[in-house]
């Protein structure tokens, strides 16, 4: 496992100190307030810890995407409130990140006091990584903790630059989904297999190409599946299909061959005319039935069963994307049938579960198995390029 510092490594006094903290608070806002804020609770233990061993804690955010002008609409003034509901403290807004009105808030505020700086993307100097406008940010604090993840695959200002100018720690969040990711496809228990699903072969390429590598098992879903299938020679009718990636498929199973990782697509199928909820024309029928004006809209019962004899010969799973359509019932079936008998084997003990992905972290949610895995990652671009093998810039930082 790569090194990297964490809150552990800090003294247990940080009275007079200024940590400043990349954390997420990019929330989804409902009116006023927001109507999630899972990524606030994810940061509050490094606040807290921080705050306890007496750091005056200056949080840094982006909100929306300002491309470095100010808009009174994306101040993470918006989200105030909703942290310090979260947190139980109370927190000094700060509307600006660098010069003499950050200086005067540190000087008001108290040893384990909270401020939050103004949307770090008001600057253009946040997404070019510039240094001075970094310098500028580094100059007010002591020591740099990053508990970002889902913003790890950018290399900003306050993701990537600021690790270089100042002590660099991951906080408990970023540790916790380092340490995750590590054990899932880092240094994993083997076999591995990898659950890939969503609509198109084409943004999962690299995901694939990197996994058949890396895994013994890859279990793809999804209208991917219908293109691997059609690279078969599969007569897939009206359903969600890349035609013109089929040699794409083909190469990608030949690497799989090569590499001793198993491909493994349905052989009965859930079909139907329409695209709508409890269709009158719903059959479930061999993946060489299809007809010609039916659509594959999810995979069927003895594939999942050959699935879960699959996940109980493995240690780790890896899993990025629904098997079916799974909003619509009856199309979550096989979704949620796999997710069960992947919580199930983490809560014996026998299997490592790390999945991840918004479509993902909801479809564990409707399954009711979101908190039996072991590790769901709600960071979805940065939890992708992980999948790809890609560096994330604001982990490489903190490795230095």
């Amino acid at each position: 496992m790569t090194q990297f510092k964490t809150l552990d490594d800090l003294p247990a006094d940080l009275s007079g100190k200024v940590a400043l903290v990349r954390v997420d608070l990019n929330l989804p806002m409902d009116g006023g307030s927001a109507s999630d804020v899972t990524r606030v609770e994810a940061a509050k233990p490094t606040i807290l810890e921080l705050a306890d061993k007496g750091a005056k804690v200056l949080l840094l955010a982006h909100y929306g995407r300002p491309k470095g002008q100010r808009h009174s609409t994306m101040s993470t003034s918006w989200v105030q409130g909703d942290v310090e509901e979260v947190i139980g403290r109370e927190i000094m807004f700060i509307p600006e990140v660098t010069g003499p009105v950050v200086e005067q808030s540190i000087g008001i505020l108290g040893d384990g006091d909270i401020g939050l700086l103004d949307n770090v993307r008001f600057w253009p100097g946040e997404e070019a990584n510039d240094a001075e406008f970094a310098k500028a940010v580094a100059a007010h604090g002591d020591l740099y903790v990053n508990d970002a993840f889902s913003a790890a695959h950018r290399a900003h200002a306050s993701t990537e630059g600021l690790a270089h100018l100042l002590p660099a720690y991951a906080g408990r969040a970023m540790e916790a989904e380092l340490k995750a990711l590590d054990a899932a496809l880092g240094n994993p228990e083997t076999p591995v297999a990898a659950v890939v699903g969503g609509a198109k072969v084409s943004s999962k390429l690299d995901v694939l190409t990197n996994l058949v590598g890396k895994v013994q098992h890859l279990i793809i879903g999804g209208g991917m599946a219908n293109t691997f299938l059609a690279a078969r020679g599969v007569d897939v009718g009206k359903s969600l299909c890349e035609h013109d990636l089929t040699d794409t498929a083909n190469t990608i199973m030949d690497q799989a061959d090569h590499a001793g990782c198993t491909i493994h697509l349905p052989y009965d199928v859930v079909v139907a005319r329409e695209f709508a909820a409890n269709p009158s024309s719903l059959r479930t029928c061999n993946v060489h039935e299809v007809g010609t004006d039916e659509m594959i809209l999810d995979i069927g019962p003895q594939a999942v069963e050959a699935l879960a004899d699959v996940l109980k010969t493995c240690r780790t799973l890896v899993w990025n994307g629904p098997l079916g359509a799974f909003e619509t019932v009856p199309f979550d079936e096989a979704t949620v049938a796999l997710a069960k008998t992947a919580a199930a084997l983490t809560q014996d003990g026998s299997l490592v579960s790390v999945a991840g992905g918004g479509d993902t972290v909801a479809a564990l949610a409707h399954a009711g198995v979101k908190d039996d895995f072991t590790f769901v990652s709600t960071a979805g671009g940065a939890f992708l390029e992980w999948m790809e093998g890609k560096n994330l810039p604001g982990v490489a930082a903190l490795e230095q």
